[in-house]
């Protein structure tokens, strides 16, 4: 039995003893911090291919607020196989207020287009835009900006003002309107667990995505137990997220919610989309 167990154990572990050398880049990387309309910073990430016989290409953007990578990726990512193998520049930027970049992050879609001085991503993101074909070598004027969920509506709200250079945009699960049929209500209904821990996840921590901390492993018994929606601003977090003020101020659909539908602005697709 000890001869089995012996020859067995060193097979098992066998392929996982030899340490193997770390995969190469194929890409190198720049963090650059991009200046708004409005003076704020935002830190952004550009992945430049290390091979030169395609040059110049284009670009393809992701907004986000989980966070931008500190490092060149080794392996490339599965979801950017078959665009690495084409030939992209890749920039990674974190929304406004979160992590290095300067700003308030609102959670918020909402802005009034019509005032110079306002920003939100739509404004943004044309800013970042008009930089990088200034300012990124081997770029050939060309961006495209894609992203899922939330960097989704980063990408969808570039349809309201988008910047000239912008030829092709990819938004996948993008929020439209938060009161009637998305994340975070349903035809007005609460999704209590999704709005409100989605909240702290972004708004707790400016450089962190900050989940929760639950004190029992059951979530749901601890909604049971919350009692009034009130204590959760007067047990937990104490008036101190923005957007869960926000959804338990504004429990109706009223102006607060028909202006978070950004698609209300929408009345056409000036970008292939």
């Amino acid at each position: 039995m000890r001869t089995f167990f012996l020859a067995f154990f060193s097979i098992a572990i066998g392929p996982c003893s030899a340490q193997s050398a770390p995969e190469a880049s194929t890409f190198s990387l720049k963090e650059v911090m991009i200046p708004m309309r409005d003076g704020v910073h935002l830190q952004t990430v550009i992945l430049t291919p290390m091979r030169n016989e395609s040059a110049p290409w284009p670009i393809l953007l992701e907004r986000t607020p989980y966070g931008v990578p500190d490092r060149a990726p080794a392996p490339t990512p599965a979801r950017w196989t078959e665009l690495a193998r084409d030939g992209y520049i890749f920039v990674l930027q974190n929304l406004r207020g979160r992590f290095k970049s300067e700003g308030t992050f609102n959670l918020s879609s909402y802005v009034d287009l019509s005032d110079p001085k306002a920003t939100n991503e739509t404004t943004d993101a044309y800013d970042t835009i008009e930089w990088l074909v200034k300012n990124v070598p081997q770029n050939n004027g060309r961006v495209g900006i894609f992203g899922v969920s939330y960097d989704g509506l980063t990408a969808a709200l570039t349809l309201l003002h988008p910047h000239p250079a912008l030829k092709a945009i990819s938004e996948q699960a993008s929020p439209a309107d938060q009161w009637m049929n998305d994340d975070d209500h349903r035809y007005g209904a609460l999704r209590l667990s999704y709005d409100f821990e989605y909240a702290v996840l972004e708004q707790a921590d400016k450089n962190a995505n900050t989940h929760f901390a639950f004190d029992v492993f059951d979530t749901y018994e601890w909604y049971l137990k919350l009692g009034p929606l009130a204590n959760i601003n007067a047990k937990y977090l104490h008036g101190t997220i923005p957007y869960w003020n926000d959804s338990v101020a504004h429990p109706n659909y009223d102006d607060f919610w028909r202006k978070e539908a950004w698609v209300n602005q929408l009345h056409s697709s000036p970008v292939p989309t």
